[in-house]
């Protein structure tokens, strides 16, 4: 399903597009071209498209600054030695733009909606694994936050998952040349580049930093939190387990943060208002970063509480922000 927040790089980071975390080496990649209109909207630019390899963002383009951004080193350095890549890919942005623009004021009109916001989002691209080179493609649209249409590529038709996408269906499927074209993308165009990209961002992609595991609590009446940084890459978890199943209850999770060094950081914390104190030893925080098969498990340890007012604290791993920063 579809969403869309008010932060456009939130909106697409939170797209609810899954993926299948792996353990060990890296052999399926992913290339996925993240695309949005809006209309009515006004603090957010009218069209965003961001490329992202293996999940991580490599280049972004708006309809404010008009041009294509590379987001990681190994992305600048394939685009200087391909200049003519750059201008395909800053070409195409435009089009889309253009394109994306004409398919939500289409959509508008023919579903009679005078005003109001509206934000049509699209997932395209496709997934090469290097052992078996088998090639999947996938493209799939939503508007106003839900479901909306998708292309078959074993029958290369487009699907309506919407009753409301029924004639956005036969209008697309009877467009016999954009099918012929989304067939060589998808089948050849698309698993070319992926391959490129992840020549060049090989090293950076398949890399994995370990965090440094802290509790933290700031007053005797704070929550205890859980707090991992140094970590990289962005695809991660932490949560809170209770005699060895995750809980639920009386947390409140942290989103995945930046360190100015380019690894992660995020906390969960445990509101122990309704926890009493012979039941600590009942729970245990658990962090999980994908493409490493262990789990980082930290159990809720008075002795091990880091606070104000001077107790040790834990550390697993390397790097990123100090504790101690967290505390004030």
């Amino acid at each position: 399903m579809f969403t869309y927040h008010i932060n456009m790089k939130t909106l697409f980071m939170l797209l609810l597009f899954c993926h299948v975390a792996s353990t060990g080496k890296i052999v399926k990649h992913s290339l996925k071209v993240l695309l949005t209109a809006t209309s009515g909207i006004t603090n957010i630019p009218e069209f965003v498209n961001f490329g992202m390899v293996d999940e991580v963002e490599m280049a972004y383009y708006d309809s404010n600054i008009k041009i294509v951004e590379t987001k990681q080193d190994w992305m600048r350095d394939f685009m200087k030695d391909n200049p003519k890549h750059m201008e395909w890919y800053t070409q195409m942005c435009f089009k889309y733009q253009q394109v994306f623009r004409a398919y939500i004021d289409d959509l508008k009109q023919r579903l009679n909606q005078t005003g109001g916001a509206h934000i049509l989002q699209a997932m395209s691209g496709c997934e090469w694994d290097d052992e078996t080179g088998e090639v999947i493609g996938f493209s799939q649209f939503g508007y106003d936050g839900e479901d909306f249409i998708a292309l078959d590529l074993q029958t290369m038709t487009w699907t309506a998952t919407r009753q409301k996408a029924f004639t956005t269906k036969l209008i697309w499927n009877a467009d016999k040349a954009s099918l012929e074209y989304s067939k060589y993308y998808f089948n050849h165009e698309c698993p070319h580049w992926l391959k490129e990209y992840v020549h060049y961002g090989r090293s950076s992609l398949q890399r994995t930093d370990l965090p440094s595991v802290s509790l933290i609590q700031k007053t005797p009446s704070s929550p205890v939190s859980c707090h991992a940084t140094g970590f990289y890459p962005d695809r991660a978890m932490m949560y809170w387990r209770k005699d060895g199943e995750e809980h639920h209850e009386d947390l409140d999770h942290g989103e995945i943060l930046p360190n100015h060094d380019g690894s992660f950081q995020i906390s969960v914390d445990l509101i122990l208002s309704s926890v009493a104190p012979e039941d600590w030893r009942r729970y245990d925080c658990v962090f999980n970063l994908s493409g490493v098969e262990d789990d980082i498990v930290t159990k809720l340890d008075k002795a091990q509480i880091r606070t104000n007012w001077g107790k040790t604290e834990i550390r697993s791993g390397e790097g990123g922000r100090q504790v101690s920063d967290l505390l004030i």
